[in-house]
């Protein structure tokens, strides 16, 4: 591909920008000639007849055609075939050198309840940018800010002051806090409303009792949490706490009032009038002098770029805080903030039930807990099914690495900006488009190399691989750098789970059509080396979304 920009560039001064083709038949690479009408003021046609005469045919090109607006290159097969290949065997195959320090911040969750499943999406978002921008040779830094004080903290609390009797935790311990979230929730009235921000005031004077309550509900949350990161292997590099920043976060707001950057409302607090900007009017510190989440977020968002020498700043958050993170970079730029424009966030969608969404005030949600131990107990039971000898510890084994593989992927290969309706079922399926299916396919793979039971071969005939799938799975396999690309620079994720099915099924058609290990030996050993590299691309591939690969299902 680079030897066909070069080419190009020696007789087009414009940018470069090659298609590939619906159909082999219109070769392996086109340039379209359509934004050159209005430099060679002809037709998009004339254009590429002309040009496809010019250019000098690279050695890696069989021929070049001029069809229509498009200029087509047909690569030579034995060219497309060893380039590829003796890049992709390798482990590092795809790996680039950008160098900057990121830092993604992800999950950031609520100390008055359970992590649930759509907490799942973004620590699996969360985690597979992180890995696609290190793939990228980034420094990134994963961080976690845990949301620890404020208005629904002190909802759990009071109702666990009112109704729970001083008692222990009966179950696993976040689970027992979200308990008197979701009762506080079922009682509320104006009188509990009041009595709720008399607590946060309490608290924000570090009222003995209040912080009494506090620190031992948030110890079971925070428990509870670890319990569950234990589950899916999820590890922080850097957490923030709410409760030690918030005080920050207020001088903050405070310094930008006497500096006349933002104003009083009429009940006293402490707002931003963003009408030019169509965002309304926005509280930064309430009347009473409490704080709220963008009080604290202000300060972060500074404080990261002085604790670490990042780059750029990128949050996992809902769709709901949309609002809230235009609003904060808003307010950064009238903060002078130099790093305002640096500051992103990765927008997801909610995911839903087929019953519906997910409500935490009616604890009408799937807990985070609950859906890991559904999926593994589904997958446990169809691996039983498939191999009813394989033994309890190995079966277990499998049935985690599965389970979690289905729901990761099922996860991920949505565009994170769409929202989503969750199936467990469906996700954990060996045919489709699932992760038990890709790591099947590897497993497959794996079983011929054993079955082959030699070194990689060495000196093969490349040209040996011209059939159209394996040109097919060739320039699937070429195409895996630019796709881990996208994904690290566009922070599109789902882009990997569908190329990871497409590399897939395209050889899954290929093993059922064409014999590997009967074959004479220099066509076996040239689709020994296809194979492995499809193999390694796809373990990459797994990798990059935190799946684990199997050698046997």
């Amino acid at each position: 591909m680079k030897e066909i920009v070069e080419a190009l560039k020696n007789v087009v001064e414009a940018e470069i920008q090659l298609e590939v083709p619906p159909d082999t038949k219109l070769g392996d690479y086109a340039f379209p000639c359509f934004s050159l009408a209005r430099i060679y003021k002809k037709s998009p046609q004339e254009i590429a007849v002309e040009l496809a005469k010019k250019i000098v045919k690279p050695d890696s090109v069989e021929k070049i055609e001029a069809n229509g607006p498009y200029i087509n290159f047909f690569l030579k097969k034995s060219s497309i075939a060893h380039d590829a290949l003796k890049q992709a065997i390798m482990e590092d195959y795809g790996r680039k050198q950008q160098g900057k320090t990121i830092m993604v911040e992800f999950l950031s969750p609520n100390t008055n309840k359970p992590l649930h499943l759509g907490h799942l999406r973004n620590i699996f978002l969360g985690t597979a940018v992180s890995n696609c921008l290190e793939f990228l040779g980034n420094n990134v830094i994963k961080a976690n800010l845990i949301n620890d004080r404020g208005v629904h903290i002190c909802k759990s609390m009071l109702a666990y002051h009112k109704w729970g009797s001083n008692a222990e935790p009966n179950k696993k311990p976040d689970h027992f806090v979200g308990d008197f979230y979701v009762m506080y929730s079922s009682r509320e009235d104006d009188a509990l409303k009041a009595e709720i921000q008399d607590m946060l005031v309490k608290w924000e004077q570090k009222n003995p009792e209040v912080r009494n309550l506090w620190k031992k509900m948030n110890r079971w949350a925070l428990q509870g949490f670890k319990q569950t990161f234990g589950k899916i292997g999820l590890k922080f590099d850097k957490e923030y706490y709410e409760s030690k920043i918030y005080n920050r976060g207020k001088n903050l707001v405070i310094g930008g009032y006497e500096k006349g950057i933002f104003q009083k409302g009429g009940d006293g607090a402490i707002i931003i009038d963003l009408e030019k900007d169509g965002l309304g009017q926005k509280v930064l510190l309430r009347a009473n002098g409490t704080s709220v989440y963008i009080t604290q977020d202000l300060y972060l968002a500074i404080e990261k770029f002085e604790d670490f020498p990042i780059s750029r700043s990128i949050y996992v958050v809902g769709s709901e805080q949309d609002y809230h993170f235009r609003v904060l970079k808003i307010i950064l730029k009238k903060l002078n903030f130099s790093h305002a424009d640096d500051v992103f966030h990765l927008s997801y969608g909610m995911v839903f039930l087929p019953e519906g969404k997910m409500k935490s005030r009616e604890g009408k949600v799937v807990d985070a807990d609950d859906i890991i131990d559904e999926i593994i107990s589904l997958s446990n039971s169809e691996i039983g099914k498939r191999y009813p000898k394989l033994s309890e510890k190995e079966k277990s084994r499998r049935a985690s690495r599965i389970g979690l593989a289905a729901l990761r992927f099922y996860l991920l290969r949505i565009d994170p900006s769409k929202s989503m309706t969750y199936h467990p079922e469906e996700s954990l399926s060996f045919e489709g488009e699932t992760g038990p299916y890709v790591q099947y396919t590897y497993a497959r793979i794996s079983s011929i190399l054993r079955k082959y039971g030699k070194k990689m071969p060495e000196n093969v005939d490349y040209a040996l691989l011209d059939k159209d799938l394996e040109i097919e799975i060739i320039k699937l396999i070429s195409g895996f750098p630019d796709v881990v690309e996208d994904a690290g620079t566009r922070l599109k994720v789902h882009v990997i789970p569908h190329f990871l099915l497409n590399l897939s099924q395209a050889f899954n058609e290929y093993y059922h059509k064409y014999p590997i290990l009967k074959e004479a030996s220099n066509v076996r050993d040239a689709r020994i080396v296809l194979i492995s590299c499809v193999r390694q691309v796809i373990r990459t591939g797994l990798e990059l979304l935190d799946i684990d690969v199997l050698e046997r299902m």
